[in-house]
């Protein structure tokens, strides 16, 4: 398997667990009773914010994608990163507040908002 196909299908494999994990109620509700157990502490924060999770989800995956450990750091983040574009793509939500997106959470192309004259 050449390792742009292993990169591309943990990164499907990322976006697929995570997605279920941070999305979905599972097979039998067991994904949002774990959820619910987590509560409002920061394991269900960390549930509940697909981009945060994807960060530990990709963590086991990277060692399997790397060819050279000290690739294993920046595959990681890079297998995080494909998880998250993933999701802004499928993705029916708007993107998280933050830089780039006006009131009702629509984005505007840009990266930083212009400052509002008041």
């Amino acid at each position: 398997m050449s390792d742009h196909t292993r990169f591309a299908l943990a990164a499907l494999a990322i976006w697929r667990v995570t997605h279920l994990l941070a999305e979905e109620d599972g097979p039998a509700e067991v994904v949002v009773r774990v959820r619910a157990r987590l509560g409002d502490g920061w394991l269900g924060g960390l549930m509940d914010c697909f981009y945060c999770l994807s960060i530990w989800v990709a963590a086991p995956f990277a060692p399997a994608v790397a060819r050279r450990p000290h690739d294993v750091p920046l595959t990681w983040l890079a297998l995080s990163g494909a998880a998250c574009l993933l999701e802004r793509a499928t993705s029916e939500r708007a993107a998280p507040d933050g830089p780039g997106l006006d009131r009702e959470g629509a984005s505007d192309g840009m990266l930083w908002q212009k400052a509002q004259a008041v």
